[in-house]
């Protein structure tokens, strides 16, 4: 198994403690109603959430990477109150009106930026003052993990311009965030082509190519070839298929580089929606 513990030191934000390694999660989020449905989906996140406090320490920060918010270079976001982004169309109200009240950590944004390199160029990271906040790939599974919206949020942008190899390396420089009392958690699907959605299609229902990225991925996963799951594009027309664009596969990079050698994989809701999502969710630690 690689490990992103050999890449950087635990570092030493000035607002967080040390702490018990923290769990990394990778969460396929699916579609947006997922967030208000009463569905299995849903029911597993908030079933995570409980366990906080409980098997695991209570998180000191939450570090969402979602699929949803892309750049030039990377980002976070640095206000004190991120606004809830509903980046989506042709849903209920309902889905509109939900919102994620949660703080931000303007202070540590500005410290974590400095901390972290751009892998290729070792530049610095930016802040984002106001001009993003936290998309429905964040949101939507932190609202029913963390319902009281208490503990602070911050979302790191991906720069989808730059080769899967590198969303892997910065990854790993996430790694010793878990000994301070940081939730990382990768939000995407391991499968994500909304140009093949057949929404008759049942839980266990999936397109043959679907189902087998899916599980050459979490192949992978289970055998602890972590830094593997990078060359993805390798697989060519399987690949494409499962992503025709990538942005929903690059979450599962970060929470991948920051896996400690110790970390055995759990997989759950390990299913798909409309024959063409995988919710494929992995816990390490």
């Amino acid at each position: 198994m690689t490990s992103g513990t050999d890449a950087a030191a635990a570092p030493a934000l000035q607002d967080l403690k040390p702490s018990p390694r923290m769990p990394l999660l990778f969460l396929g989020h699916g579609s947006p109603m997922n967030a208000i449905e009463d569905n299995g989906f849903r029911r597993a996140w908030q079933s995570l959430g409980t366990e906080f406090g409980q098997r695991w320490p209570r998180p000191q920060l939450i570090l969402c990477i979602s699929a949803h918010w892309l750049t030039r270079g990377w980002w976070l976001t640095g206000m004190g109150q991120p606004k809830t982004i509903h980046d989506f169309g042709g849903f209920p109200q309902a889905l509109f009106d939900q919102q994620y009240p949660v703080a931000g950590a303007p202070a540590l944004a500005r410290q974590l930026a400095q901390q972290l390199q751009h892998p290729a160029t070792h530049a610095t990271l930016g802040v984002d003052p106001g001009e993003w906040g936290l998309d429905h790939g964040s949101w939507s599974v932190l609202k029913p993990m963390f319902p009281a919206a208490e503990i602070p949020v911050l979302q790191l942008s991906m720069d989808y311009s730059r080769p899967p190899a590198e969303h892997y390396a910065l990854g790993r420089q996430l790694a010793g965030l878990r000994e301070r009392g940081v939730l990382i958690i990768g939000s995407g699907n391991i499968v994500h082509n909304l140009r093949a959605i057949d929404r008759s299609a049942a839980a266990d229902q999936a397109y043959d190519w679907a189902l087998e990225f899916d599980q050459r991925v979490g192949e992978q996963i289970a055998q602890g070839q972590l830094d593997a799951l990078a060359d993805f594009q390798q697989l060519g027309q399987l690949a494409r298929l499962a992503h025709p664009t990538h942005e929903h596969y690059l979450p599962l990079l970060y929470a991948a580089g920051a896996v400690h050698p110790k970390d055995a994989p759990q997989v759950f809701n390990a299913s798909f929606q409309a024959a063409s999502i995988s919710m494929r969710s992995v816990l390490w630690g």
